[in-house]
């Protein structure tokens, strides 16, 4: 189906995304990312205090991760965007200046906080203002495209690193990470920010594409599209719960409104649970990929050639977005036994080329992670959108966890390659539960829309 609304972006849109994919990039434009380990054991530290730095990297997301999000949804989106990098900022600086364990540990600290303050308010402004613009149907392909531009800067990054390291040494790496932030921060200012007002509903129950329920404004002629704002209470499907109705509320009363959202509604539930599952499982086993490349034969120069076609799969999987969204639940499901096949199929190849299809499998659940957050997105309601957003950020940093635990014990045991495979398991499992599940009855959220916008 065409959507006439997003044929040619008005400026409004443009800038919007322009600003996104700038963010994006910058954001992950950091030296520092494929050197840092290599940094922390030429300071001295041991195999072990690395990983105990990595235990409180995660730590700090999972601390931090939620109240951020409470915090965006009450003073300013916009704000934390601008905060996040100047705060990861001074973790990079800390690092060069006063080399040692204490200081990495308050620089992963500071990583983590930074990170916790752009997830959850990014996705929420980015929806919020696609809403307001009346092309929210084009979040998945704005958010599939910014998750591209991070994956440019890594591989930009991991591109000059190396030349910079032998001009400058790590001074000058932590320099270039330094600025990359400084830049982020000053792009970053430009995002729009309009905040619906307190009682206005959000536009809900809409069709579904891809296992993905997708706004009804996205499917309208462009004369019917209205932004969240100009939505009356008779255009939204209540279930009577806690969220429906928030009102004007301070930051602990936003922080106990999301959660209460996320518990009391099974749906936004479901999808909290699905960001999480999805997102987790290959963004732990992306730590995992260079042991595996090494364990194939090839010498450690050769590594990072192998680490580029993975970041290209990936670079696709975000480019598919537009597309995936015309899957249907049958679709999405296929799409994460993709994922679970790709994986568990490179890995046990033991061979180079077994990376072909390991590109394939993440090139998938990038895709998979895009069309799962616009699903969780397309659910929330009321003025906790970054809130419940972060909680399914922490869910994940959770899992993530549990994840680093159980491959590092099924490793000892079996081998990486077994291990690997193994833990790519349950999205094999998440795709026959997604085929086997009852379909949901969906309501449109107009009661004009078409019958031809009911889920396939």
């Amino acid at each position: 189906m065409i959507h006439l609304a997003s044929r040619v972006p008005d400026p409004a849109v443009r800038r919007l995304t322009a600003t996104l994919y700038g963010y994006a990039f910058l954001s992950d434009l950091v030296l520092l990312y494929p050197l840092y380990v290599v940094f922390f054991a030429d300071t001295g530290l041991s195999v072990g205090q690395i990983s105990s730095l990595f235990v409180i990297w995660s730590a700090a997301g999972i601390l931090f991760e939620v109240p951020s999000g409470a915090w965006a949804d009450v003073v300013s989106r916009r704000l934390l965007l601008c905060l996040a990098p100047l705060v990861t900022a001074a973790g990079f600086a800390l690092w060069v200046l006063l080399p040692s364990y204490p200081a990495f540990a308050v620089g992963f600290l500071l990583w983590g906080a930074g990170g916790a303050l752009v997830s959850g308010a990014l996705e929420a402004l980015v929806w919020t203002e696609l809403d307001r613009l009346g092309a929210v149907g084009r979040y998945a392909r704005v958010l599939g495209r910014a998750r591209t531009a991070g994956v440019l800067g890594v591989v930009v990054s991991g591109v000059l690193a190396g030349p910079v390291l032998a001009v400058g040494g790590y001074p000058a790496v932590g320099a270039a990470s330094v600025l990359a932030c400084l830049l982020a921060t000053i792009v970053a200012a430009r995002f729009p920010e309009h905040r619906p007002p307190a009682d206005a509903p959000a536009l809900v129950n809409a069709p579904v594409q891809a296992g993905v329920p997708v706004p009804a404004s996205g499917h309208e002629p462009a004369a019917a599209v209205r932004p969240v704002a100009a939505a009356t209470p008779g255009d939204r499907e209540s279930d009577g719960s806690p969220a429906d109705d928030e009102g004007d509320l301070g930051w602990w009363d936003t922080l106990r409104a999301g959660v209460t959202q996320v518990r009391t509604r099974p749906p936004v539930r479901s999808a909290v649970l699905l960001v999480a599952v999805v997102a987790a499982d290959w963004g732990a086993l992306d730590e995992y990929v260079p042991l595996l490349a090494l364990d194939t034969g090839v010498r450690a120069e050769v590594v990072p050639l192998l680490l580029l076609l993975l970041w290209a799969g990936v670079t696709v999987g975000g480019l598919l977005a537009g597309v995936g969204e015309r899957l249907g639940r049958r679709g999405y499901a296929a799409l994460l036994g993709l994922v679970g096949v790709g994986l568990a199929g490179g890995a046990l190849t033991g061979r180079p080329a077994g990376f072909v299809l390991l590109a394939l499998g993440f090139g998938a659940a990038q895709l998979a992670t895009v069309l799962a957050d616009a699903r969780l997105q397309a659910r929330i309601t009321g003025n906790s959108r970054a809130t419940v957003t972060s909680l399914a950020g922490m869910a994940t940093d959770l899992l993530i966890i549990g994840t680093y635990a159980g491959y590092g014990l099924l490793a000892t045991v079996v081998g990486n390659a077994v291990a690997f495979a193994v833990t790519a398991g349950p999205y094999l499992v998440l795709g026959l539960v997604l085929l086997t599940r009852r379909r949901p009855t969906v309501v449109p959220a107009s009661g004009t829309a078409a019958a031809a916008h009911a889920p396939r």
